[in-house]
C-alpha cells in the first residue's frame, strides 16, 4: 500500500474512532445520565454497574484504543514522509490524550468505587454511594466528552486539509 494511501486511511480511521468515542461520551451526558436522574438510588447503582461491566467489550476497546493508535500512525507517517507535524492531527492527539487522562484518572476510579460498594440490592446506604459517584462522574464525563469532541473536530480539520489522492 503506497504511503499516501496508508496515511489517508489511518487519518480516516483515527477520525472515525475518535468520533465514535466522542459520541459515546456526549450521548451519556445528554441522554443516559439525564434519564437516570429520575430513578431511585438502587436502580441507579445497578444500571451504572451493568453499564460499567457491559462497556468492557471488543468493539468499545477497538474504538477507544484505536483512536490514539491511528492518530499516532498518522503523526509518524507525517514525520517519516517529511511533512512535519500536522497542527490539527497533533492537536487532536493531545485533546484525545486529555480525555484519556480524565477517563483513567477520574471516571474509571469512580466506576470502581461504585462497583466496590457491592451489588445494588445489598448496598447499606445507596443514597450515599450515589452521591459520591453521580455528580463527579457527570462532571468528568462532560469534560472528557468536550475534549474528545474537540479532538474529533481537529481530525476533521486535518481531513479537509488532506489533498485528494
Amino acid at each position: 500500500m503506497p504511503s499516501e494511501m496508508l496515511h489517508n486511511l489511518s487519518l480516516v480511521l483515527a477520525t472515525i474512532t475518535t468520533g465514535l468515542i466522542a459520541g459515546l461520551f456526549w450521548g451519556f451526558s445528554i441522554s443516559v445520565m439525564i434519564a437516570l436522574r429520575g430513578v431511585d438510588d438502587r436502580t441507579f447503582i445497578e444500571v451504572m454497574q451493568r453499564i460499567n461491566a457491559a462497556i468492557q467489550n471488543g468493539p468499545f476497546a477497538a474504538a477507544f484504543l484505536g483512536a490514539p493508535l491511528f492518530t499516532i500512525v498518522v503523526i509518524v507517517l507525517d514525520l517519516l514522509g517529511g511533512r512535519g507535524l500536522s497542527v490539527p492531527v497533533t492537536a487532536g492527539f493531545v485533546l484525545y490524550a486529555v480525555s484519556l487522562a480524565m477517563t483513567f484518572g477520574r471516571n474509571i476510579p469512580l466506576n470502581n468505587q461504585l462497583d466496590a460498594a457491592g451489588r445494588a440490592g445489598r448496598v447499606a446506604d445507596p443514597a450515599a454511594a450515589r452521591k459520591r459517584f453521580e455528580a463527579a462522574w457527570n462532571r468528568w464525563n462532560l469534560l472528557r466528552a468536550l475534549a474528545s469532541i474537540a479532538a474529533f473536530g481537529c481530525l476533521c480539520w486535518a481531513l479537509l486539509l488532506t489533498p485528494a489522492a
